[in-house]
């Protein structure tokens, strides 16, 4: 199954497990070590990381260490810029309306 990086945001856990590593390399036992879930359902969690490419694991010795590779949350970011860009721009064109009705009521106001 080719899965993508929105589905391996969409858990709670598995964005722990992206926070947890992207500030040092931990060995699987550690990552699964921090969760009240059995390590099989961590081990998912990492297959599925794996799998969305935000997560490589490197065998040291007898270890296997995961590894955080965020750079493919940039699809993340681009598809929340082009809703950022929309909202930006209606917040922006109700602030232009908003001013304009305050202008009229104040040029009314004045005429009484």
């Amino acid at each position: 199954m080719r899965r993508d990086v929105f589905q391996a945001i969409a858990d709670p856990t598995r964005r722990e497990i992206i926070n947890m590593i992207s500030h040092q390399s931990l060995n699987v036992n550690s990552v699964a070590g921090n969760f009240e879930v059995s390590r099989t359902a961590i081990y998912k969690h990492i297959k599925i990381l794996t799998e969305c490419g935000l997560v490589v694991i490197k065998q040291q010795g007898r270890e296997r260490y995961c590894e955080a590779r965020l750079e493919k949350l940039g699809e993340v970011s681009d598809w929340v810029e082009q809703y950022r860009k929309i909202w930006t721009s209606r917040l922006d064109s109700l602030e232009d309306y908003l001013r304009e009705i305050q202008t009229k009521n104040k040029k009314h106001g004045r005429k009484k």
